[in-house]
């Protein structure tokens, strides 16, 4: 069974802890949510499980090994990342992005096959851009961009997906879409994903597990029914908020 743990992991950056001695264990069948206030160390912390940033104490680990200590292909195999924002210096088409998520897979110097090009066009009608496929990227809007992106890891297919505010540039439809496809990855045999999120009330209704940054290293971290409550929403946030239910979920609005 494939497991990622953070062990005693502490993260600085700038003279500051975003979070001191992190002990978790992600598990196939889980949604995992890290929350936080702007500057907590969400990304940071996502990075740092992927393998992207060493921690300044501790380890992520995949299977007993360091992430970091994984050779890249073999990595990305396993473990899939959306990233915050896109880089679209270079001209491309929709079905070229897209397939960059099949890269893992290929031999060196060998041509993506049709099993390929079908993997990515498969993943494109699954995010809703059918017939998207010779489009130019600069001519995508940012919602329909941030869908290329989601497509690409999919396609890429890695049983474990890290991804950072997938949700970016999504309206409120697309955000439910694509938040119940993604998380319903962790439905098949050994896949689990962890979703930096901003959106407490998405976090509720697509998450398992999750994990607060406070200030100053300070962090809680467990099953979502566990850590969602009002109070410590609050002290996340430092905001007060607003806890609404409705046929027993909760829901939370700025007061």
């Amino acid at each position: 069974m494939t497991t990622l743990i953070s062990e005693r992991l502490t993260l600085t950056i700038a003279n500051r802890t975003l979070c001191r001695g992190l002990n978790a264990e992600f598990n196939p069948g889980e949604n995992w949510v890290i929350l936080g206030a702007n500057g907590s160390g969400k990304t940071t912390l996502l990075h740092a499980l992927a393998g992207l940033r060493e921690p300044d104490q501790g380890l992520a680990a995949l299977d007993g090994v360091p992430v970091g200590r994984i050779p890249h292909r073999q990595r990305a195999r396993r473990l899939g990342v959306l990233f915050q924002d896109f880089n679209s210096e270079f001209p491309a088409t929709v079905l070229e992005t897209v397939l960059t998520g099949r890269y893992p897979r290929l031999e060196r110097w060998q041509w993506e096959s049709t099993e390929d090009s079908q993997a990515a066009e498969a993943a494109l009608d699954a995010v809703g851009l059918t017939g998207f496929a010779h489009r130019s990227l600069a001519t995508l809007s940012g919602g329909e961009r941030r869908r290329v992106d989601i497509a690409a890891l999919l396609a890429q297919d890695a049983p474990i997906c890290l991804m950072d505010e997938p949700t970016n540039h999504l309206d409120l439809r697309h955000q439910i879409q694509i938040l119940g496809l993604l998380s319903a990855r962790s439905d098949r045999p050994g896949h689990f994903n962890v979703f930096v999120l901003h959106d407490i009330n998405l976090a509720v209704r697509f998450g398992s597990h999750g994990i607060m940054l406070f200030d100053d290293g300070q962090y809680l971290c467990g099953s979502l029914p566990t850590i969602i409550e009002r109070t410590n929403l609050e002290r996340l946030y430092h905001c007060r908020l607003r806890e609404v239910r409705s046929d027993g979920t909760p829901w939370y609005l700025p007061d």
